[in-house]
């Protein structure tokens, strides 16, 4: 979303009345939709294996795909092989009806960006189609035994076990619009709706709890890194502490890129940070500064420029981290909704 109207959805202040009433519009198609679903005007699918939904209420990144990740192989360790979904945005393939299985491989410029990490980095096997009834079709016909929809919280037409939404506990939800107005994709109040919220608190000295209706279903969940891989696979990996006092250039194309740069301040280094639109594709220009400094970026960033030439560039795996009660109360939810 354009930086402007983000600058509106984080500050304390009234959105202009322009994008107020376009954001009632928004809110009645919303709402007429899910009336539709509830009344059976269109059709949820009912799949013969468990899904478990993960998605966002708000626009941006939160976290979501770290927690996709740890999901996953969570489900592995209990012996139950999952298979994630996706719509692949970022890639052609969202144009296309037929599933695809991607391969680690894969072009992210056909596939989406996300669907490549998650396809490195997940353990399971990973479908992008903008379909995901027909993704999830795929997948159980080869062997998933829960289906686990990236993305798809607002995905009506995929019916659901367990929905888990995150949210940027250091955001929140913004001014508490729905778009165009606010961060909003469904009205505040459902939150009440899901089955956990799990608050990422990330960056927050001393984090507490967004308050909600999902008090006792909220979880909280840190996405620590400290080891930076080199983007062109040689030599080893370096930590991060290392940099501790030194310049570097840092590039972020995610939905809140100022996470990524706030994390590298706090293990001490001096960012020129270079933001840049959320599945931005690269161009070799765009990772050339003029000075020879180390460059830095995340995981989802590094899927797509390991095909240009260069040294001293590094990107940062971050791993999603609960607290063991948290963990464990998650699991049990998952368990019993999916008979894991």
């Amino acid at each position: 979303m354009p930086s402007a109207l983000q600058a509106i959805w984080y500050r304390e202040r009234r959105p202009p009345l322009a994008l107020r009433v376009l954001a009632r519009g928004f809110g009645l198609m919303v709402q007429l939709r899910r009336t539709g679903y509830s009344r059976g005007l269109f059709r949820s699918h009912r799949l013969s294996r468990p899904v478990v939904v993960v998605g966002n209420l708000t626009v941006g990144g939160t976290g979501k795909t770290p927690l996709v990740i740890w999901l996953c192989q969570r489900l592995l360790r209990l012996g139950v092989q999952p298979a994630v979904v996706l719509r692949g945005y970022g890639g052609d393939a969202i144009h296309r009806s037929q599933p695809r299985l991607v391969r680690v491989d894969d072009d992210p410029a056909a596939v989406g960006d996300e669907a490549v990490l998650l396809a490195g980095r997940s353990g399971c096997p990973v479908f992008v189609c903008p379909d995901r009834v027909r993704a999830a079709e795929l997948a159980i016909e080869q062997g998933a035994q829960v289906i686990v929809s990236d993305d798809g919280l607002q995905h009506l037409a995929l019916a659901r076990d367990l929905e888990i939404a995150v949210i940027d506990a250091a955001r929140s939800l913004g001014n508490g619009y729905l778009l165009p107005a606010g961060p909003l994709r469904e009205p505040a109040d459902r939150l009440a709706q899901l089955d956990a919220l799990v608050l990422n608190v990330a960056g927050l000295p001393d984090p507490q709890r967004t308050a909600s209706a999902l008090a006792s279903r909220s979880f909280a969940m840190r996405l620590d890194g400290d080891r930076l891989c080199p983007l062109s696979g040689m030599p080893d990996a370096l930590a991060l502490a290392s940099l501790r006092g030194r310049r570097v250039h840092a590039i972020a194309g995610i939905g809140h890129p100022e996470r990524f740069f706030a994390h590298l301040r706090a293990a001490g280094l001096e960012v020129i940070a270079h933001p840049f639109p959320d599945h931005h594709r690269y161009r070799a220009e765009d990772l050339e500064f003029g000075e020879s400094l180390p460059l830095l970026m995340t995981e989802k960033d590094a899927v797509k420029c390991r095909r240009f030439d260069g040294t001293d560039r590094w990107f940062l795996p971050v791993e999603a981290q609960f607290a063991d009660a948290d963990a464990e109360a998650l699991m049990g939810l998952i368990r019993a909704r999916t008979h894991a």
